[in-house]
């Protein structure tokens, strides 16, 4: 009698399935928990943000995005860095005055500070000669004791010359164009040479008439305007 052939049970292929749909299964719970704990930290952050509000409201200040945690902090930084460049720029326009203070009572300087940021206005009558780029020997101490103060500086240091309306036609300069930029370009080579300024904090240019600070209708707005105006600008 012929024996029945007994069939090898095979493993089957498709095992793999199984496994691979738990894991489908478990990455997607990870997912979801992940979601449901970002979205909980967006509610403390909201809930955090709301009791900041109330506590500034309590005493009687209230910062520009309350709602905006990350909002407050860019602010915060931004004011911080704001109050902090106007206390720079307050004790260096305070040091200036002081160390210039006889050429200021003379009306051969003027210092101000601007939305622009600082500027050290030196006329002409304290520094050139009428039609000339070449500076006074006699402003030397004036330019000594401005040097000091600037070099400690890291900031850009603007030099720009001015006029008046008054054309100008010599042998060296036929334009007030002329003369402006070269006043400029030779305070900027005394403060380097003699001065020791960092050449690449210095730059010069030149506005002929057309940056007046005073009328050109009066000899002293005109005087005014003849001008070399050093600018510690400020950081935008």
């Amino acid at each position: 009698m012929r024996r029945k052939r007994r069939h090898e049970r095979r493993p089957p292929h498709d095992r793999w399935l199984v496994s691979y749909a738990d894991f489908i299964t478990l990455l997607f719970a990870f997912f979801v928990v992940m979601y449901s704990a970002a979205q909980l930290d967006k509610r403390r952050a909201g809930q955090l943000a709301t009791a900041i509000q109330t506590a500034f409201l309590q005493h009687g200040s209230l910062p520009d995005k309350p709602s905006d945690v990350g909002g407050l902090s860019e602010s915060g930084t931004a004011s911080n860095l704001s109050v902090g460049e106007t206390d720079e720029f307050k004790l260096l326009k305070g040091q200036i005055e002081s160390a210039l203070a006889g050429e200021i009572s003379a009306g051969d300087v003027a210092v101000q500070e601007s939305g622009e940021g600082l500027v050290v206005s030196l006329r002409e009558i304290g520094f050139f000669d009428s039609g000339s780029d070449e500076i006074k020997a006699s402003s030397a101490g004036a330019f000594t004791r401005l040097a000091d103060i600037l070099r400690q500086t890291d900031r850009e240091i603007r030099i720009e010359g001015h006029t008046d309306n008054v054309a100008i036609h010599n042998a060296r300069f036929s334009s007030n164009w002329d003369l402006s930029a070269a006043r400029a370009t030779a305070t900027v080579r005394l403060l380097i040479q003699s001065y020791s300024l960092r050449p690449q904090l210095l730059g010069a240019s030149g506005y002929a008439e057309y940056r007046p600070v005073a009328s050109n209708d009066s000899p002293a707005g005109r005087a005014a305007n003849r001008r070399v105006d050093i600018v510690v600008p400020r950081k935008h």
